[in-house]
């Protein structure tokens, strides 16, 4: 089996382009997330100011987008998705433009204002993060985010039953040592028990090209 740029498929994209990843776009889909998520990227806002262009690589149904169109109005968004499923979902709800790709297939076609990822990175095969780092470099004109599990050491965590499903790491700090075009401008923490707007423990990394 091959993706669609032509390369063998992992099988961590097989799972998530497939009936695993469409239970997952089910699972999380609906207002409260959106709103949610606002808030998260409202904070980012905070940093960046207006923005406008935004890329998503591994965007699912959307949610993040959603929340960045209601702060973004004018901008154009863009996701990368592997799923057809949650793919078709970004379509019919019309805010964003949408490549089915794997990230590994993917060739950004311009730059974006800011490029990110929200629990994608933790999806990916260790040893294939390199070139999707350097992917989102290249898609950015000035900003790339990366919101994902951290760990100050690679550990792999079983995941809903499959093994080399989620890895948590230093994903930004490996950035910061690949890229060294990149300067860290903020870093932040969201919590399932924030009695306002929770989500998953994940850890957000701001980072921006210098002389951008």
């Amino acid at each position: 089996m091959t993706s669609s740029g032509g390369s063998r498929i992992t099988p961590q994209e097989r799972l998530w382009a497939g009936d695993f990843g469409d239970a997952y776009s089910r699972r999380n889909t609906g207002d409260a997330l959106v709103d949610n998520n606002r808030a998260l990227f409202r904070s980012v806002l905070e940093r960046t100011g207006d923005l406008p262009s935004v890329v998503e690589f591994g965007a699912n149904v959307g949610n993040n987008l959603r929340a960045l169109r209601d702060l973004l109005p004018g901008a154009d968004l863009h996701a990368v998705e592997i799923n057809e499923k949650a793919a078709g979902a970004i379509r019919a709800w019309g805010g964003a433009t949408v490549d089915v790709a794997s990230l590994l297939d993917f060739q950004p076609p311009r730059q974006f204002s800011l490029a990110f990822t929200k629990g994608v990175l933790i999806h990916l095969p260790p040893d294939r993060l390199p070139e999707v780092y350097a992917k989102l470099v290249q898609a950015s004109s000035r900003y790339v985010l990366v919101c994902e599990y951290y760990n100050p050491t690679p550990v792999e965590v079983s995941y809903r039953g499959h093994s080399e499903a989620l890895f948590k790491r230093d994903f930004a700090g490996e950035m910061l040592d690949a890229h060294p075009e990149l300067r860290l401008v903020d870093y932040r923490f969201t919590y399932h028990r924030d009695p306002e707007h929770p989500l998953d423990d994940l850890t957000w990394f701001l980072l921006e090209k210098i002389g951008s």
